[in-house]
Formats: structure tokens, C-alpha cells, sequence
């Protein structure tokens, strides 16, 4: 099947191809912080947020919020916030979010572009606060939104989409002026990372390749990537062959190319895969793919659908999808 991707395609297509719980599988989504249980918003303003391009500052709470980084409008959601639009990074369609996040918007939001912006469409929403914290972090595109409204760019070393999550949660949470329920949606995050690798005390120092193939070829994802950044809380480690590797040029450096014949490369104790924009059997089926020792052992995990979105977007209630399905996956592959 073809992954519901349509940044992913066009990606592939003007840049490199990117490499984007037994007791944890009825992990739930973060609840909704009660009005009650936070200290209300209109006295967390004016509101100061650091970033790449120096400090923002939020003199009252948001009502018109775009949400146009990679994950975003999933975390304002998160936070009890409602987008008036918002990038659909990963093509979802309708709302522009997975069913992790289904049923949060009051309103759908309007569909904004990805990587091509239409920055007059923007202004024509007139909104008092624009988000894009894991982005590019490229400079021209941060100044323009800032000529619209109020901008809460990328962090600094957040370019090529390495915001981490617990940096986009903090920096989102501060412009809403809801800290508070911010540090909650991580708290429970780490709770499910820890109680998983906790479980799995046998995959610590096991080494990972989080890897995938597009239209145009091969990749693997770096250290610092959202991907392996997911395994590594798990117990994993980075493939060292892989962390020798120079990361691909440009706004986009958070993976390396490969061709077919140095896919060898992906060996390790266990391969997570996934397919960008192509049938799934094109990474399966593969005959130099089928000859990498852990692809002949079975220590391998190829993944589509709504688990590779949720293992890309990276989002809070993405990674607690993630967990609940990718988890019980890695523990029958590891088992062979």
C-alpha cells in the first residue's frame, strides 16, 4: 500500500529522499487538562519564547493561530488549542491529522502548503500567531511569516526539522500560555517510554537502523532524527555504521543517502523500514534488501499505513500511537 504522505512526495520530488508495548500497548492518549487544573490563560501573557531568531514575545492569549510546522497543529490540538489552519504535512486529508488527533477540531482548519507557502493566503487569515517550529529553519521563510504575524520559528539546532518533541511541546505550550499543560502532555510521554524500555530491559544497547526507500532510492535516518531518537528511548542504539555516515546537504540533513548496492549498510540487531510514497513490496521484495543478514533472520519491522505516520509525525499523541504498535511488532521480530 502507498503511505498517505503528500510532504513526503514532495519532498522526493524537489530534494533528497528522506528518512522523515506488551505493557505500553494500552497506553492512552493524553487527556485534555482540565480548565480547572491550569492557571488561566490570560495571566500567562505577555508570553516571551526563545528561539533561532530570537526571543518572541506573545502579548495576549491566541484566537487565530496557523500552525505550519512538521506536527504543530497536532501539539496545539494537544493542548486544548484550535487552529484556523494548518500544513498537512503527512496528507491525511480532511482535518489534516491522524486518528490520534481525530475529533479535536471544533472547526476544520483550513489546508495550508508544506514546503511551498502561499504567504498572501496566509496574511489573507489574518492571524495573531504563526507556528512553525519544526521546519527547515530557513531564514527567508521565518522573515516573511514574521511580516504577517507574530512567528514562533524553529529552536536553535532545531533546523531540518530536529525540533525534538519535548522542544515543540515547550515552545507551543509557552505561546498559548499553557505551560503547565504542556509539562503534563511530556511527563506522560516519558512515562511510556520508560515503562516500555523498563519491559524491555534486553533491547538496551541493541543497535538500530531506522531506514526507509522512496521513489529516488535508499536513506537512513541520524542520530537526532525524530525516527531514531524513538528507538534510542527504547534502548536502542544508532547503527554505528550508519552515525559514520555524512548526513545529506541542505534544509533536509536529518538522513543520509544510500544506494542499493551499500544498503548492507542497514545491518544491525534489528531494522525498522518504511516506504515514502511507494508500495511497501518495493522494500520487501527487494532482492538486495532480502540479502542483509537481519532481513534473512526476520530482525526486521516494515511498516505503512497510519503506524508509519504516527512513527514520522513525532507528535506526543503520535509517539503514544507508535508505542502501542510498533512495540509488540520489534518484540516478534527480535524473537526470531
Amino acid at each position: 500500500m502507498k503511505p498517505r504522505s503528500v510532504l513526503i512526495s514532495s519532498l522526493v520530488g524537489c530534494l533528497v529522499p528522506l528518512f522523515a508495548l506488551s505493557a505500553c500497548a494500552t497506553a492512552t492518549p493524553t487527556p485534555a487538562p482540565s480548565e480547572t487544573e491550569s492557571t488561566p490563560a490570560s495571566s500567562a501573557f505577555p508570553a516571551t519564547v526563545e528561539t533561532k531568531f530570537g526571543a518572541v514575545t506573545i502579548t495576549a492569549e491566541p484566537t487565530r493561530i496557523v500552525a505550519l510546522g512538521w506536527g504543530d497543529a497536532e501539539t496545539v490540538l494537544a493542548l486544548g488549542g484550535q487552529p484556523i489552519a494548518a500544513s498537512d504535512w503527512l496528507g491525511f486529508g480532511g482535518e489534516g491529522v491522524g486518528p490520534w488527533s481525530a475529533g479535536l477540531y471544533q472547526q476544520a482548519p483550513q489546508i495550508l502548503g508544506t514546503l511551498e507557502l502561499s504567504y498572501e493566503e496566509i496574511a489573507a487569515l489574518t492571524p495573531d500567531l504563526i507556528l512553525d517550529v519544526r521546519s527547515s529553519g530557513d531564514a527567508e521563510r521565518y522573515e516573511r511569516l514574521k511580516s504577517i504575524a507574530p512567528t514562533i520559528g524553529v529552536p536553535d539546532g532545531g533546523d531540518a526539522y530536529l525540533t525534538s518533541v519535548e522542544q515543540q511541546v515547550e515552545m507551543i505550550s509557552a505561546a498559548l500560555g499553557k505551560a503547565e499543560e504542556g509539562k503534563a502532555l511530556i511527563e506522560n510521554l516519558n512515562a511510556a517510554f520508560t515503562k516500555a524500555a523498563a519491559d524491555h530491559p534486553q533491547w538496551k544497547e541493541t543497535t538500530i537502523t531506522a531506514a526507509t526507500r522512496t521513489s529516488e532510492g535508499w536513506g537512513a535516518y541520524i542520530t537526532g532524527s525524530d525516527r531514531v531518537t524513538f528507538l534510542e528511548r527504547l534502548g536502542f542504539v544508532q547503527n554505528p555504521k550508519i552515525a559514520e555516515l555524512k548526513p545529506n546537504e541542505g534544509a533536509l540533513g536529518f538522513s543520509v543517502s544510500l544506494s542499493s548496492e551499500q544498503i548492507s549498510l542497514f545491518d544491525a540487531d534489528l531494522i525498522v523500514a518504511f516506504p515514502i510514497w511507494i508500495d511497501t513490496a518495493e522494500i520487501t521484495e527487494d532482492a538486495m534488501w532480502k540479502q542483509i543478514p537481519a532481513v534473512a533472520a526476520g530482525h526486521t519491522v516494515v511498516i505503512d499505513g497510519d503506524l508509519s505516520a504516527a512513527y514520522s509525525v513525532a507528535t506526543v499523541p503520535g509517539n503514544l500511537y507508535a508505542l502501542e504498535h510498533l512495540v509488540p511488532l520489534i518484540e516478534q521480530a527480535l524473537a526470531k
